[in-house]
């Protein structure tokens, strides 16, 4: 016994009728910091947790530190001042740009190939041997 197959016809063709206009949408902007780069932040507030466990000390010590080097480190770099800041690095200005809403400043970081060496100096109970 053989099937005959009939080709589908769409029943729903605008052959001959204008087709209804396609309704405007807002394009979909994505999130400046996607998820991966946002992992990737070092926020303040992590920042100063850090500081807070590798100096042994309470994060309310640690955070009047910490912001008052960002200030300090802002304002130099606003200032147009290189910076030579072990185990950091050196800071050097490339460009600045004035903008409506701020600054841009273009520069570069130039750290020593063994930062963690210099690093291990420094207090850290997480590498201790427990």
């Amino acid at each position: 016994m053989s099937t005959k197959k009939t080709p589908i016809r769409n029943q729903g063709t605008t052959a001959g009728k204008r087709a209804a206009p396609v309704k405007a949408t807002t394009p979909i902007v994505s999130d400046p910091l996607a998820d991966s780069e946002k992992k990737d932040l070092l926020r303040k507030r992590e920042l100063v947790e850090r500081v807070a466990l590798r100096a042994g000390v309470k994060k309310k010590d640690a955070k009047p530190i910490v912001e008052v080097m960002l200030a300090e480190l802002g304002e130099a770099l606003a200032a147009g001042r290189s910076c030579a800041l072990p185990p950091l690095g050196r800071i050097v200005i490339n460009r600045e740009k004035e903008l409506p809403d701020g600054r841009v400043i273009i520069l570069k970081l130039r750290q020593k190939t063994r930062l963690t060496s210099s690093l291990s100096k420094v207090h850290d109970p997480s590498l201790t041997d427990k």
